[in-house]
């Protein structure tokens, strides 16, 4: 059911959407973003219109049309993405996540997406991925696959510990992955 005062705030820069209901904030999501050549678009917009859709696509499970021509914020079939940039400018979520706030949310409701440089903006508060998660911050999806997302303070080291694996395998399992540049939200594979 659709609530009245409900807003949202993307932080492009930290890659999450906040949920608020008369200016409180009453959740957080991790998101994809536009990629670099096709980014998101920074202003304020309105939800424009909303959609139920077929599972299996590439917009996931709900669509929130934006008040500006083609862009939207929606599910997605690849949970990997969630973290990156990788969209064509779209807001992606978990299916899980964007269908709760499809059910707050209402047709007029602002939008605002912005570019805030880590610690000056909204609010960050500890993030949790969908019911799926366990522990730790591992899950397995319906693939098959156990994948890892790293949390605030994670190393490959610690991670591995935590695990019972070595960080050779981390490694072997991850080879676009840079040992130096992980950060909260990117996504590794685990054995």
């Amino acid at each position: 059911m659709s609530q009245r005062n409900m807003s949202i705030k993307i932080n492009l820069s930290e890659r999450h959407l906040y949920l608020f209901s008369s200016e409180k904030l009453s959740g957080t999501y991790r998101i994809a973003i536009g990629k670099p050549h096709t980014p998101s678009p920074v202003g304020k917009w309105k939800i424009a219109n909303k959609s139920i859709l077929t599972p299996g696509t590439v917009y996931g499970t709900r669509w929130l049309g934006l008040n500006i021509d083609n862009y939207g914020i929606h599910g997605n079939n690849n949970i990997h993405s969630i973290g990156t940039a990788a969209s064509l400018g779209c807001i992606r979520m978990y299916n899980e996540e964007v269908e709760h706030v499809f059910s707050l949310v209402s047709i007029g409701t602002p939008v605002e997406i912005a570019t805030i440089i880590s610690g000056s903006g909204f609010p960050l508060p500890p993030y949790t991925p969908p019911a799926q998660a366990k522990k730790g911050g591992a899950y397995t999806p319906s693939a098959g696959k156990k994948i890892y997302i790293i949390k605030q303070g994670d190393t490959l080291w610690s991670i591995a510990k935590k695990n019972g694996i070595s960080i050779d395998t981390i490694l072997s399992l991850n080879p676009k992955i840079n040992p130096q540049m992980i950060f909260p939200g990117h996504v590794l594979y685990l054995p």
